[in-house]
């Protein structure tokens, strides 16, 4: 098993941080981008999935980093629910909102992977062993 030194490896947050650069090039322009509140809550839910991640593997237990990824994992629904505001007000085109949503829901698997092999492991520590690393 490959070994996680840093959260950046995590399969989880590289489909996260793919999602939030798709979101924020869909959000950028046009009616998408005038829509303020739309656009900030978007983007405020995108950051929440990976900086969740992120901080929920830094604390350095598994308890901590659990409750994080749940959080990171609820942040992809949300980002699925405005993704149907923004296809609905035709922010998105169908191609599009396919795809993000398709996103959404891989990093949302790839999370409750993470989630489901720290419930299984017995590690307790800072660092984790897990195959959720991502191949070069």
């Amino acid at each position: 098993m490959a070994r996680i030194e840093i959260f950046e490896e995590l399969a989880s947050g590289q489909k996260g941080r793919a999602l939030t650069q798709a979101v924020y090039r869909a959000s950028r322009g046009g009616e998408f981008g005038k829509d303020y509140a739309l656009r900030d809550q978007i983007r405020w839910a995108c950051i929440s999935v990976t900086s969740n991640i992120a901080e929920g593997f830094e604390r350095g237990g598994d308890k901590e980093f659990l409750q994080f990824l749940s959080q990171a994992k609820g942040s992809c629904g949300e980002v699925r629910s405005q993704l149907y505001v923004a296809l609905d007000e035709a922010y998105v085109t169908d191609a599009e909102f396919k795809a993000m949503k398709a996103l959404a829901i891989e990093t949302s698997r790839a999370i409750a992977g993470m989630m489901g092999y720290l419930t299984r492991s017995q590690l307790r520590g800072s660092k984790y062993r897990t195959t959720d690393k991502q191949p070069n």
